[in-house]
């Protein structure tokens, strides 16, 4: 059985009397354990869908189904991880996961194998060193790292990210996607990414879902990636499966599906 499926998804919204279709029939069946990417221009309705999948909005047709439950709420089997990190500032490192642990965890577990799956959680992304720091006394990259920790803390079916890289400088980018490449080889989690980023998504995806532009975008192409795991960056600069894959989805980009000029 698919593990988590997009089906005939579509959404619009109104404002001030006028309705926009930003979806239109989306389709797609990814499986458990998959890393799927979604690219597209800006305005292509990407962080829609990942909405739609998170609970957070509701589709105006069709629906989502997570292993054969209509997905039309929030819940933490889809954990989410935006581009802007989401701490809260005044609770350190270790608080900020311990929050979501408590509230998800409670019930199954006890007091001492929630401090020892948050401290697990925190050494995953590396950032044990930093526990007791708050989110303005460590780096944009740690923030994220410390937002992967609490969303995989919460041990989701589905690990959503918005684009969790776009805000950091190359050098640390790098650095994440490949501890994240890692945490995805070991856990062996199901994640749905958005991403500009043609590189990102050739490097980290199994397979790459690319989005026609919008209003009414839709899925215009799904390319697979077949590059075995693990993947070394440096080793892949001259792959010609790799090259293939990423000259494919530039093609699909700014040849097909090139965003239209705004008109003066």
């Amino acid at each position: 059985m698919t593990h988590l499926s997009l089906e005939q998804v579509g959404i619009s919204f109104t404002r001030a009397g006028r309705t926009t279709e930003v979806l239109r029939d989306v389709d797609l069946k990814i499986d458990k354990g998959e890393f799927v990417s979604l690219i597209g221009h800006s305005g292509c309705g990407k962080s829609t869908v990942l909405n739609i999948v998170a609970g957070l909005l509701k589709a105006s047709t069709g629906g989502v189904l997570l292993d054969g439950k209509e997905v039309n709420s929030p819940g933490p089997e889809r954990a989410v991880v935006f581009q802007n990190h989401s701490l809260l500032p005044w609770l350190t490192v270790r608080e900020n996961v311990a929050l979501a642990v408590d509230k998800v965890l409670r019930s199954k577990k006890s007091r001492a194998e929630r401090r020892e799956w948050i401290e697990h959680n925190l050494a995953l992304v590396n950032m044990t060193h930093a526990a007791e720091k708050r989110p303005h006394e460590i780096s944009g990259g740690m923030k994220q790292r410390v937002g992967i920790a609490r969303a995989l803390a919460m041990e989701p079916k589905v690990l959503l990210m918005d684009e969790p890289f776009g805000a950091l400088d190359a050098l640390t980018r790098a650095h994440l996607q490949d501890q994240l490449m890692e945490i995805h080889l070991r856990l062996k989690n199901t994640v749905i990414m958005i991403t500009h980023d043609v590189d990102e998504a050739v490097l980290l995806s199994d397979r790459i879902v690319m989005m026609t532009n919008g209003p009414s975008a839709t899925i215009g192409e799904v390319l697979t990636v077949p590059l075995a795991r693990p993947r070394k960056r440096l080793e892949l600069v001259e792959d010609p499966t790799y090259t293939h894959a990423r000259a494919e989805v530039l093609e699909f980009l700014y040849a097909r599906h090139a965003k239209p000029a705004i008109a003066a």
